[in-house]
């Protein structure tokens, strides 16, 4: 027989943190494992797409026509993006890649989707430190308005990360298959948010049908990653936010939070409704 879940939803994965902290460390350590450089990984692979996206798309394509420091303006969507892709796919397999633990320790099983969430945020860390030196680097300096932008940028994508992965880490229990469906919705994921290309590109050829492009709550999260890095980094900031983001971004960050955590109660309703047939089916 398998064990019981000892389950009560989110709250009892916080409330068993330890356990919680335990599976995070074994994720990163698993990652880094008989690497010689280790953890410098996670500076190495984001310092190397930062260079791609400076030299070779905003010098030699010629990308810095369309937006000034086009570089930064990619790589701060690009810490939101990697966030929400790494999330979405970890979280969605980590059920099935954890078969073992599920079947035998009476744990919260939502516990696999978080750690995942977690584990994606530890790796934003190095992301942030490169965006960060190369924001001061032009001159960047930080505002309590961008640094509300930051924290509810990935707000959003934790909050909405995790439902997702809650959603699809039960429907890949039971049809193999989500897994690669994932993969391949994500694929489209940087195309469909204003991070290759500036959002005035998609006000410019969307018209009155920008709002529903907007609906987007991971196009909301890099506008406001833009907002609290790439703007100050600009010759003129007030009037590249003028011109580059949308009307009341803050607030339309505050509603795609909001719409996420009501996403995140109906995962969890749909998790804890086929949570017991997860064991049988592993």
């Amino acid at each position: 027989l398998a064990p019981p879940s000892a389950s009560n939803g989110l709250v009892g994965v916080f409330s068993r943190h330890y356990l919680l902290r335990l599976l995070v460390r074994r994720e990163i350590s698993a990652r880094y494992q008989g690497s010689f450089l280790g953890l410098l990984w996670s500076y190495i692979n984001p310092l190397t797409q930062f260079f791609i996206y400076w030299f070779i798309m905003g010098k030699v394509i010629g990308m810095e026509d369309r937006a000034e420091n086009y570089a930064i303006h990619v790589f701060a969507g690009l810490v939101v993006v990697h966030f929400f892709v790494e999330t979405f796919n970890a979280g969605t397999r980590s059920i099935v890649r954890n078969s073992s633990l599920v079947k035998k320790m009476a744990m919260p099983r939502e516990m696999f989707p978080v750690a995942s969430m977690l584990v994606s945020l530890f790796h934003v860390i190095p992301q942030m430190v490169i965006l960060v030196i190369a924001c001061v680097w032009q001159g960047w300096r930080p505002d309590l308005v961008g640094m509300a932008s930051a924290v509810l940028a990935l707000g959003i994508i934790m909050v909405l990360g995790t439902a997702l992965a809650l959603l699809f880490s039960t429907a890949n229990v039971f049809f193999r298959d989500f897994s690669s469906v994932v993969s391949i919705m994500t694929n489209f994921v940087r195309f469909g948010v204003p991070m290759i290309y500036p959002y005035t590109l998609v006000a410019t050829r969307f018209g009155s049908h920008t709002e529903l492009y907007l609906s987007n709550p991971i196009a909301i999260g890099v506008l406001l990653m833009q907002r609290a890095f790439w703007v100050g980094t600009t010759n003129d900031p007030e009037a590249t936010a003028i011109v580059h983001l949308p009307d009341h971004l803050l607030t339309r960050g505050v509603l795609a939070l909001a719409g996420s955590l009501v996403l995140l109660v109906i995962a969890q309703l749909v998790f804890t409704r086929f949570e017991d047939k997860i064991p049988e089916r592993l």
